[in-house]
């Protein structure tokens, strides 16, 4: 049945692999129980410090609040449980980005969908992408199933710089891990700098889940919730859809 003159004809296109689609909902949920348990850790001794030592008696550089049990894991004061669900997502996440990123080397996703050209980080083409954000247009209508250039640098701000620093801050915290790679301890200056660090990437995470989520209801929650479960996603042909 063809379309009333009120709403343009709508096609469907291909907007997501079945690996990008598999590794957005595990991660919904890992980052999910990683930042309740990381904040149930938190309340154990909620103070950061820079350099190898912090303890009771030390300066930290911030004093974090004590988190409401409506927002850790489990919602009672347990550490050594939060501290299991923790690590058990830890390796969750580490494995995920592991899968995600060989699929997305064999299916060209990084090189298709997420490359970065010269032209689209000039400023003037940046200043252009914020406006059109601002206006809620979140595509190029005659590349409707593109990523924005916005999209892009989070996009890979995310995978290649803030997972990966999660995940090495968080094994320099272990022990274990420093006895058998030392150069981790190093690498982020002191154990206790690795826990700031660890929690900066986590609020950054936290921060880009929150825009993520706003951008999805923006851009029409149905249409962005259906191109993440089947892949297919609906553009309209004469003024083509949003993308989040």
């Amino acid at each position: 049945m063809a379309d009333s003159g009120d709403h343009p004809p709508r096609r469907s296109i291909c907007r997501h692999t079945l690996a990008t689609r598999i590794w957005h909902w595990v991660n919904a949920v890992t980052i999910f129980i990683m930042i309740g348990s990381g904040l149930m850790i938190l309340n154990a001794h909620p103070h950061l410090y820079w350099g190898h030592y912090g303890a009771n008696f030390d300066t930290p550089w911030i004093d974090l609040p004590h988190w409401p049990g409506w927002l850790t894991i489990p919602s009672s004061y347990n550490l050594a449980l939060a501290r299991r669900w923790h690590l058990t997502f830890a390796l969750v996440l580490a494995f995920g980005l592991l899968f995600f990123m060989v699929a997305s080397l064999i299916n060209r996703h990084f090189q298709r969908d997420l490359r970065l050209r010269r032209a689209e980080v000039a400023p003037r083409h940046l200043w252009a992408d914020i406006k059109a954000h601002l206006a809620f247009r979140f595509s190029d209508p005659d590349r409707p199933g593109a990523y924005n250039t916005l999209q892009k640098l989070s996009y890979v701000a995310v995978i290649f710089v803030l997972i990966p620093v999660m995940i090495l801050s968080g094994l320099t915290m272990s022990p274990g891990m420093d006895a058998a790679w030392p150069w981790l301890i190093d690498l982020f200056g002191g154990r206790q700098s690795a826990r700031s660090v660890h929690f900066i990437a986590a609020a950054l995470i936290a921060g880009f889940v929150t825009v993520h989520l706003a951008l999805v209801i923006l851009a029409g929650v149905w249409n962005e919730l259906r191109s993440m479960i089947t892949g297919r996603w609906e553009v309209e042909d004469a003024d083509r859809g949003e993308a989040a």
